[in-house]
C-alpha cells in the first residue's frame, strides 16, 4: 500500500498519458485528436516536474547550512516545452479551421470518403 501513496505522481502521470493515447487512438475527430496530444503532453510535464523534485531540497542558491538542492533544469526545460505545446496546438488547430473550409467536416472518415469520391 505504501509504494501506491508514495508514488501517486506517477499513477496520475500513467493515467494522463493512457487518456490521452486512447483518445488520439479511438476517436475520428481532428479536434478530438488535438485534445488528446495536449492530455499526453501535459502528462509528460507532470513525469519531469515529478523527476526534478527533491525532497527537502532548496533552491539551487548556495548558502551556509544547506546540502541538497533541488534542480532547475527540468522545470525550465518544461516552460520551453510548454510555451512550444501552445504554438503547436495553435498550429494544429488552425489547420483543422482549413480542412473544415475545405471538406466541410473534421471527421476522418467523412474526408477520407470525400477523398476516395474524387479518385
Amino acid at each position: 500500500m505504501s509504494f501506491i501513496i508514495d508514488y501517486y505522481n506517477y499513477w496520475i502521470v500513467v493515467f494522463l498519458m493512457m487518456a490521452g493515447f486512447y483518445t488520439v487512438i479511438a476517436s475520428g475527430n481532428l479536434v478530438k485528436k488535438i485534445v488528446g496530444l495536449n492530455i499526453f503532453q501535459t502528462s509528460v510535464f507532470m513525469l519531469y516536474i515529478s523527476m526534478g523534485k527533491v525532497e527537502g531540497g532548496t533552491a539551487p542558491i548556495v548558502a551556509e547550512g544547506i546540502s541538497s538542492y533541488s534542480n532547475p533544469l527540468p522545470h525550465v526545460l518544461i516552460l520551453t516545452a510548454i510555451v512550444v505545446g501552445v504554438a503547436t496546438t495553435a498550429l494544429g488547430l488552425s489547420l483543422v479551421v482549413r480542412i473544415k473550409e475545405a471538406y466541410g467536416s473534421v471527421e476522418e472518415d467523412e474526408i477520407q470518403q470525400q477523398g476516395d469520391d474524387k479518385l
